[in-house]
């Protein structure tokens, strides 16, 4: 199962967002991502689960009103992305100002 991932809102502090550098970060997004949860294909099933809790539960749901399948999914999913940010951005940047849209 394929994806795709749009950047919005980037901008590079030291140099140009030119396309190229904005398509090299959603490639290391893509890789962290999928590395994160242990194949591309896993991406689209673990962020819709993620995002059906987050829909029921709201962002910040506590552990006890997930059931521990849910809180599995929840974690993991944070995880990843967090990964994800991280090598599609660095460490040290604000993560706030670039959103990453992941599509079927």
């Amino acid at each position: 199962m394929s994806y795709t991932v749009k950047l919005y809102a980037w901008a590079d502090e030291s140099t140009d967002a030119s396309p190229a550098k904005a398509e090299a970060a959603i490639e290391r997004f893509k890789t962290a991502l999928n590395d994160a949860l242990g194949d591309a294909a896993m991406v689209l099933p673990v962020y819709s689960a993620y995002a059906r809790i987050v829909g029921t539960y709201g962002d910040d749901p506590s552990e006890d009103a997930l059931s521990p399948g849910e809180w599995a999914i929840f974690t993991q999913w944070q995880a990843a992305e967090t990964a994800a940010l991280t090598a599609a951005l660095g460490s040290d940047r604000y993560m706030g100002d670039a959103q990453f849209e992941i599509r079927p």
